[in-house]
């Protein structure tokens, strides 16, 4: 279980999560100033170095790869603003997402949800 701190970067948490937990292969779970990264697999491991390179490569896909720094420490990645600036993206208004425990499925729609979780318990 990683965490990725996001509190300078909350315009594009969800993004962020989203692309992350696509390249490394995780389940995101969405918090307030951050999200967390689980292992799709009870006995799975989440690369480290491999979350940084995927949220570097993110932040390069929107211009901003020389105003933040992506901070490895333990169990916890920080993006940390190197010259105080602030994405001032408009956020995209929040839908509540369904994120599914067992895949990592996200939708904003719950009857799509409902009916995903049931492929899980069929057979």
């Amino acid at each position: 279980m990683l965490i990725i701190d996001c509190k300078e970067v909350e315009s594009i948490q969800h993004e962020l999560a989203v692309y992350v937990s696509d390249q490394v292969g995780a389940v995101p779970n969405l918090k307030y100033h951050e999200f967390i990264l689980s292992p799709i697999e009870d006995d799975g491991v989440i690369d480290t170095n491999l979350v940084v390179t995927s949220i570097k490569e993110f932040l390069a896909s929107i211009g901003e790869t020389y105003n933040f720094a992506v901070i490895s420490k333990d169990d916890t990645i920080s993006i940390e603003s190197i010259r105080g600036k602030v994405i001032e993206r408009q956020p995209k208004p929040k839908a509540d997402l369904f994120s599914c425990p067992h895949c990592g499925f996200m939708t904003q729609y719950e009857v799509e949800y409902n009916t995903h979780k049931k492929i899980h318990y069929l057979g």
